[in-house]
């Protein structure tokens, strides 16, 4: 399997990690919890990707207006949390072919690792529940597994509480 560019940004911090893989079921509803339940995982560990636009955006790498949020996939991103870690005014989940142009990933296979632009990033808190947790490779059917605060500092990300409930 060739390297994707989140691989490549992991290979060249020198950053430990391990790739995970599975067959991608195209009927699949929800990509995370489809890596969840394919890897045997607890969905509270495996981290989804979701682009934002926020409105009012205060952050020097920002691209327009468009930030990212990293929660559980067993959870749903908190809009007005994101846009309060990020300085925002308020923020709304991104257009998905807007992700799609803006990351250089398609759908399902949106990383945090290694998109076309940085783009300001928050990270859920409760990454650092665990050793480490799990965020797309890239591609569909593909799971990185890092340390949290490897992720962070590679996303140069904010961590905050931005998981509803």
């Amino acid at each position: 399997m060739a390297a994707t560019p989140a691989v490549r940004v992991l290979d060249r911090a020198k950053v430990g990690y391990t790739v995970h893989t599975y067959d991608h079921d195209p009927r699949a509803d929800g990509y995370g919890a489809e890596a969840a339940d394919a890897l045997g995982l607890d969905p509270h560990r495996v981290f989804k990707t979701l682009l934002v636009a926020a409105d009012g955006l205060r952050a020097p790498a920002a691209v327009g207006i468009a930030a990212v949020g990293i929660v559980p996939v067993s959870s749903q991103l908190d809009l007005k949390a994101v846009a309060t870690a990020l300085g925002a005014k308020r923020a709304a989940m991104a257009d998905p072919a807007d992700a799609q142009r803006l990351t250089g990933y398609v759908l399902g296979g949106i990383s945090p690792l290694g998109q076309k632009r940085a783009l300001p990033t928050v990270l859920d808190d409760s990454a650092r529940d665990f050793d480490t947790v799990f965020v797309s490779g890239g591609r569909r059917g593909m799971e990185i597994e890092l340390a949290p605060d490897d992720l962070a500092r590679l996303t140069d990300a904010v961590v905050a509480r931005v998981r509803q409930g």
